[in-house]
């Protein structure tokens, strides 16, 4: 028996931190360039949807979702709702895979994050692109991509990590 598994309030708390964390996050929206990188810069709400999405993480909702979605357009300056059309389809992705997949293994789940990337990134930046007339800096979107890519691999460790710690769930 797990220590938090008694007290219902804790453990909805710590169940909580990963959605509080991805507002954080949008509300931070964290770049590379403070520490004077040209573009260095990662999606770490994508990372963090794709996970707790895939892994099925009780208390992350698809509303709350959309919801920081809208936030991070907010901070960002993009037109409202883009953002919430990228997580919504990562989503669907994650969602879908989840059904496909009999075994699971952080290999095929970091290869099909590089597929949701670059498919979700690829419609994000068309729609700026053709409806809203915005440029697109390819070489960005290159490195964006690839190092969101890279650092799935390592936050995969620390959130198993952290729902092994508190929940006991080796493979959430």
């Amino acid at each position: 028996m797990n220590k938090f598994q008694d007290n219902t309030f804790v453990t909805s708390l710590f169940k909580s931190i990963p959605i509080l964390v991805l507002f954080i996050s949008v509300f931070n929206e964290f770049d590379a360039n403070y520490f004077q990188i040209e573009y260095l810069s990662f999606n770490f709400s994508y990372i963090l949807i794709f996970f707790c999405t895939l892994k099925n993480i009780d208390h992350f909702g698809y509303g709350l979702i959309f919801c920081a979605g809208i936030i991070n357009d907010v901070v960002t300056g993009l037109p409202l709702g883009i953002s919430s059309l990228s997580f919504m389809l990562i989503c669907v992705a994650t969602s879908y895979f989840r059904s496909i997949t009999l075994r699971p293994t952080l290999i095929r789940d970091w290869m099909f994050f590089l597929i949701t990337i670059s498919l979700v990134n690829s419609i994000k930046f068309m729609i700026l692109s053709y409806i809203f007339g915005s440029l697109i800096n390819y070489k960005y979107l290159l490195v964006n991509n690839f190092t969101t890519f890279l650092l799935f691999f390592f936050f995969s460790f620390i959130f198993n990590f952290y729902f092994e710690k508190f929940f006991g769930k080796s493979d959430v």
